[in-house]
C-alpha cells in the first residue's frame, strides 16, 4: 500500500468505520425490536435466538476464509463486495414474510459483513503502521462501537415504535451506498505479499464445530439432553474439532495457522474477546426482553434505558485506545473486567433488576468495562504479528468476537427459556405485564448473571496473566515462526524431513 497523507489515512479510517457502523448498529437495532418481532411473526424464544445467531454464526464462520482472500485477491476489492451483499442482504431481511426467510436473509446479510470488519481491521492495520497511530485509531474504531450501541436502540425504539420493526434494516441502505462509493474513491487496493490458498476442507469444520454447538445449546431446553439428535450433534461437534486439530497443522497454508496461539497475548486476546462478547450479547439479550416484556416498556423506552450504558460505552472506548497506546493494553483490561464483574454482581447478588437505580447503575458499569475492552484485544491481536498475516490475525480477533457473541446469546437464552415459567407473556409496551411472569423471569435470570459476572472476571484474570513480560516474550517467538524461509521443511515435520507437497495441495 502506498503511503498516504495524514488526511487520506483519516479519510480511510473513517469509510472503514462506516463499515463497522452499519454491521454493530444492525446488532443493536435488532435486539430492541425482539419482542416486536416475536408478535408479528409468532417465534418462540429460540426463534429469537436464531434471528441473533444465525447471523453471528454465519459471520463467525466465514471471516478467516474473507480475511484471508482479501490478502490474496485484495482487501478493496474484498471489502467493496462485502458493502454490496450486507446492503442486498438487509433490503430482502425488511421484506421477509416469516421467521423462516428472516433467518435466510440474516445469514446472507452475514456474508457480507463477514467481508467488512476483519477486512476493514486489515486495511486500517496497512494504513496506520506507526504503533502508537494505530492504536489510537483502533481506538476510534472501537468507539464507533460505543456509538452504534447508543444510537441502535432509540434508532430502533423509535422506528419500530413509529413505522414498524421491518424499518430497522432501510438504515443500511444510505450507509452502505455512501460507503460503497467512497470506498471506490478513495481507499487504495493492497494485499498480502504472499498469497495463501484456500483451505475449504478447514472451512468446512470449523462450520461443522460453531453449527453443531450453537444448534445444542439453543434447541437443547426443547429436546432434551438425551434426544438423539442433541446427542448427534454433540458427536459431530467433537469429532469436527478432533479432525481441525489434526488436519490444520498439517497445511503449508492452514485456514486456522495454529502457531498465532503460540503468543500469550494473541490467545489471551481471542479467549477475552470471547467472554466480552458473550457478556455483552448476553446482557442485550435479556435485558432488551426484560425490559420491554418483565416490565412492560415500549421499544422506545427500552431503548432510553439503555441509553446510559451505550454512551459509556462510546466515551471509554477511544480513551482505551489512547491508553492502549501509551501504557500497553494491562490497564485497560483491568478496568474492563472489574466493571464487567461488579456490573454482574450487581444483577447476580443485589437483584439490580428489582430495583431502577440500581439497575442504572448495573447498566453504567457494564458499558464502562465494556468500553475498555475492545482496542486491547483488537490491538494485541494484529501488533505482534507480520503485516503480511494482518488479515488473518485480524480475522481470528473478529472471529472470536461473533463466537462469543452467539454463545451469549445461545447459552443466556436457554438459561432463560429454561427457566421463565409463564407460558406467554404479556404484549410488547401494553404497560401490564403480569406480576407472576415478572418474577419468573427475574428468577429465570439469576444464573444468566452469574454467568455474565464469570465472563467479567475471566476479562479479569487473563488481562493480567497474558500482559506480563513472559507473555511479550512469546509474541516475539511466534511472529519469528512467520519469517522462516519459504523452502523451510512443514510444520510437523523434523528438522531433516524433506519438503513434501503432499498437504499443501490437498484439497
Amino acid at each position: 500500500m502506498p503511503e498516504l497523507s495524514p488526511r487520506r489515512r483519516m479519510l480511510v479510517l473513517a469509510i472503514c468505520c462506516m463499515s463497522l457502523l452499519i454491521v454493530s448498529l444492525d446488532n443493536t437495532v435488532l435486539n430492541v425490536a425482539l419482542p416486536a418481532m416475536q408478535k408479528e411473526l409468532h417465534a418462540s424464544v429460540s426463534g429469537l435466538q436464531w434471528t441473533i445467531d444465525a447471523y453471528t454464526l454465519v459471520l463467525a464462520s466465514l471471516l478467516m476464509l474473507s480475511g484471508s482472500t482479501a490478502d490474496r485477491i485484495g482487501r478493496r476489492r474484498v471489502f467493496k463486495t462485502g458493502l454490496v451483499v450486507f446492503t442486498i442482504g438487509s433490503v430482502l431481511c425488511s421484506v421477509a414474510p416469516n421467521l423462516e426467510t428472516l433467518v435466510v436473509f440474516r445469514m446472507l446479510q452475514a456474508v457480507g459483513g463477514s467481508m467488512l470488519n476483519p477486512v476493514a481491521m486489515s486495511i486500517i492495520t496497512n494504513t496506520f503502521t506507526e504503533p502508537r497511530e494505530r492504536a489510537r485509531a483502533i481506538g476510534v474504531w472501537g468507539g464507533v462501537v460505543g456509538l452504534s450501541m447508543a444510537a441502535g436502540p432509540l434508532v430502533g425504539g423509535v422506528l419500530v415504535d413509529s413505522v414498524g420493526w421491518r424499518s430497522i434494516f432501510w438504515i443500511n441502505l444510505p450507509i452502505g451506498l455512501a460507503a460503497s462509493v467512497l470506498t471506490w474513491k478513495f481507499v487504495p487496493e493492497s494485499r498480502a505479499a504472499k498469497a495463501r490458498r484456500p483451505d475449504p476442507v478447514g472451512q468446512a469444520l470449523v462450520i461443522g464445530v460453531l453449527g453443531a454447538v450453537t444448534y445444542t445449546i439453543i434447541e437443547v431446553p426443547s429436546a432434551g439432553w438425551t434426544s438423539p439428535r442433541i446427542l448427534a450433534l454433540i458427536c459431530l461437534a467433537v469429532a469436527c474439532l478432533a479432525a481441525l486439530l489434526t488436519y490444520e497443522p498439517r497445511r503449508a497454508e492452514p485456514l486456522i495457522d495454529l502457531r498465532f496461539f503460540r503468543s500469550a497475548p494473541f490467545s489471551g486476546a481471542t479467549v477475552i474477546a470471547v467472554c466480552a462478547f458473550a457478556g455483552l450479547g448476553g446482557f442485550l439479550f435479556v435485558n432488551t426482553l426484560y425490559l420491554q416484556e418483565a416490565r412492560g416498556l415500549t421499544a422506545l423506552h427500552a431503548g432510553l434505558y439503555l441509553l446510559p450504558m451505550a454512551a459509556v460505552t462510546g466515551v471509554c472506548a477511544p480513551l482505551s485506545g489512547r491508553l492502549v497506546g501509551s501504557r500497553g493494553p494491562r490497564p485497560s483490561l483491568v478496568v474492563a473486567g472489574v466493571g464487567m464483574t461488579v456490573s454482574g454482581v450487581l444483577f447476580a447478588a443485589f437483584q439490580a433488576d428489582a430495583h431502577t437505580p440500581l439497575l442504572f447503575l448495573g447498566y453504567v458499569l457494564f458499558g464502562f468495562g465494556f468500553g475498555w475492552v475492545n482496542a486491547p484485544i483488537t490491538n494485541t491481536a494484529v501488533s505482534g504479528m507480520p503485516r503480511s498475516q494482518a488479515g488473518v490475525a485480524a480475522a481470528v480477533a473478529s472471529t472470536s468476537r461473533q463466537i462469543g457473541s452467539t454463545l451469549g446469546v445461545a447459552v443466556l437464552g436457554a438459561v432463560l427459556a429454561g427457566g421463565v415459567t409463564s407460558a406467554v407473556a404479556s404484549p410488547a409496551g401494553s404497560g401490564h405485564p403480569s406480576a407472576a411472569y415478572l418474577a419468573s423471569f427475574s428468577e429465570a435470570a439469576r444464573p444468566a448473571w452469574w454467568i455474565l459476572t464469570a465472563c467479567g472476571f475471566a476479562v479479569l484474570v487473563l488481562g493480567i496473566a497474558t500482559s506480563g513480560d513472559w507473555a511479550r516474550r512469546s509474541a516475539q517467538r511466534a511472529a519469528a515462526l512467520f519469517e522462516q524461509p519459504q523452502d523451510a521443511p512443514p510444520r510437523g515435520a523434523g528438522a531433516a524431513a524433506p519438503v513434501r507437497s503432499g498437504p499443501s495441495h490437498r484439497v
